[in-house]
């Protein structure tokens, strides 16, 4: 296979050079070879290949070219698991030569890769603490067997090492060495071991076993973590004592989640006491720099207000909770994006929080999609009788703008805010009026919706309306749309003149209609049937009972197609001798 399929982007005989400085006796001449690897593997480029001439550079005092080849490998490891092995593979042929028997080839590949494990066995003694840490960790991203047998003994040491880094390190190896065995992680005791830090002395140290015993716990299934009172002071000093990423406590596998402030916010909080102290010691995290850990602190508080008894305590922390939320919508729009999926569900739970923020959530003109959607649902929690007026001015101005998603989003907004608030429904019923003047299709038709759902929670008191309704029926030409309106008509079948006729205009495309549209105009026309028994109201009746009964595959239609038909021609008390004739006879 030519090099250049790899490399393609060098001159051909480049791999080639490098292997040759590689396997230099010049030390400087090494380094800078291991250092251009690196680098064309930053760029993406791919330098697999290398592999076993990178990897035979272990075996040096140089701590740099150490580091360097300890990320090299740490690189293909987490990317291409099975390359150790083939690699080595190729190191061990290279070796022997290639006439080998198979049987010699996989002894030396069990030798080599012995050759890797021995090697970080004892950079886990070297004296230098950071070459311990190292070697630790890269026995833990490399995912083969026989590299693991290595790992355990060295890890046993590290998870006790008198130095914090190497324990800190150690702790997040266990995690990964329980994604490769879970077994043997639970026979050689590293839970134990796990949980006894949770009890170090150190803050980091505490982070990262937290972070290790939460992963496992994801991984397993099975509860390894139990916070306990004792556990819970330490936790609570580790959290004021280490960093933000010891408060984070991250790790390359654990998909940021804040495992301190998590474990906090799992905890049992059902003595009061407890969830005041945990409560005030987490405080001080809302003016933090990093919102992960603002985002975190409030959930922690949020559960601590559902335990502790005093209103004025939980006001007192509410004040406190807004200035930090709302600094969230000052950073980039991602972060924004996050923060306000969260405000949305704090403000569902206790709105009074940002009850007098509702202006920080009005859209800017170069928010992006994403960011102004979610405004709108945070704005719509927000409003009450005291802003409704400002909120409803905003949203109209929404409703004219370009973007055909946000302005129905902006319309439907308006009509939740109806549905909600009712001092505020002839207020938004007039603001929907002026946009349905403004004979946009999709305005209209959004418009129509959610005129549907306000007649629908306060029936008989806005029936003024339905005249600009109907004078707007050839705007619509979406299923939802054509639906709703065809409620509005069979619901006030008796206070509109020519219902029959509005109705009949939809029931001419009856068979090409969605199935919603025909469920809407079928209950419509026996609605229409019962409130105004005339001659076209029966011809109407007959026919779409005949269509939903005969013409269509629909089973829901069908089904209550002939309810309906079974019901009108038994009842008595439906319509007079003649109408029950009718129903009968189809």
């Amino acid at each position: 296979m030519a090099d250049g399929k790899y490399f393609s982007t060098t001159k051909r005989g480049e791999i080639h050079e490098l292997k040759e400085e590689l396997a230099s006796l010049d030390k400087g001449k090494k380094k800078e070879a291991v250092k251009k690897v690196i680098a064309a593997m930053t760029v993406g480029k791919d330098v697999s290949m290398l592999f076993p001439a990178v990897v035979n550079n272990m075996q040096t005092e140089d701590l740099e070219l150490k580091k360097l080849v300890y990320l090299y490998l740490i690189n293909y490891a987490k990317t291409q698991p099975d390359l150790a092995i083939m690699a080595v593979n190729t190191f061990v042929k290279a070796r022997r030569g290639s006439h080998g028997s198979s049987a010699q080839c996989r002894a030396g590949v069990q030798r080599a890769l012995s050759l890797i494990g021995v090697q970080q066995w004892s950079d886990s003694q070297d004296p230098n603490p950071l070459i311990r840490a190292l070697a630790v960790r890269t026995m833990g991203c490399i995912r083969v067997d026989k590299i693991t047998e290595y790992l355990c003994d060295p890890l046993q040491r590290c998870l006790k090492d008198d130095d914090p880094y190497v324990r800190k390190t150690a702790a997040v190896c266990v995690a990964k060495l329980y994604d490769i065995s879970a077994e043997l992680v639970e026979d050689r005791g590293f839970l134990d071991m796990l949980r006894e830090m949770l009890s170090d002395a150190n803050p980091m140290v505490v982070a990262n076993a937290i972070a290790a015993l939460s992963e496992i716990q994801e991984q397993g299934g099975q509860e390894v973590l139990q916070i306990t009172p004792h556990t819970l002071f330490k936790l609570l000093a580790a959290l004021n004592e280490c960093t933000e990423w010891g408060q984070l406590a991250l790790s390359p596998n654990n998909n940021g989640k804040v495992f301190i402030l998590d474990c906090l916010a799992g905890y049992d909080m059902s003595d009061p006491k407890d969830a005041e102290k945990i409560a005030e010691r987490v405080l001080p995290r809302l003016q933090h720099a990093n919102s992960a850990v603002v985002l975190s602190a409030v959930k922690v508080i949020m559960r601590a207000m559902d335990v502790v008894p005093s209103e004025d305590l939980v006001k007192a922390w509410s004040k406190k909770m807004a200035p930090p939320l709302v600094t969230l919508l000052s950073s980039e729009p991602e972060v924004q994006y996050v923060a306000l999926r969260n405000i949305n569900l704090i403000v569902q739970k206790r709105p009074s929080i940002l009850a007098h923020e509702v202006k920080v959530f009005f859209c800017k003109y170069n928010d992006p999609l994403y960011v102004k959607m979610e405004k709108l649902e945070v704005m719509i929690r927000l409003a009450n009788d005291k802003n409704i007026d400002q909120v409803l001015l905003e949203l109209k101005e929404y409703a004219q703008e370009v973007d055909v998603d946000f302005v129905r989003k902006a319309v439907r907004a308006i009509g939740r805010c109806a549905v909600s608030l009712e001092a505020a429904a002839e207020r938004c019923i007039n603001v929907l009026l002026e946009l349905i003047k403004s004979k946009v299709n999709y305005v209209v038709q959004e418009a129509v919706i959610v005129i549907k759902d306000i007649f629908r929670r306060y029936p008989n008191r806005y029936e003024s309306i339905i005249a600009t309704l109907c004078d707007n029926l050839e705007s619509l030409d979406e299923p939802e749309a054509k639906a709703s309106m065809i409620w509005i008509i069979g619901e006030y079948a008796e206070r509109i003149d020519n219902a029959d006729e509005l109705l009949e205009t939809f029931l001419e495309t009856f068979p090409e209609e969605t199935a919603p549209v025909q469920l809407q105009l079928l209950t419509a026309t026996v609605k229409l049937f019962l409130k105004k028994p005339t001659e076209s109201a029966q011809r109407m009746i007959q026919l779409v009972l005949s269509a939903a009964t005969t013409e269509t595959d629909n089973p829901d239609l069908r089904d209550r197609a002939y309810v309906y038909w079974r019901l009108l021609s038994t009842d008595p008390e439906v319509g007079g001798p003649q109408e029950r004739t009718i129903l009968a006879r189809g």
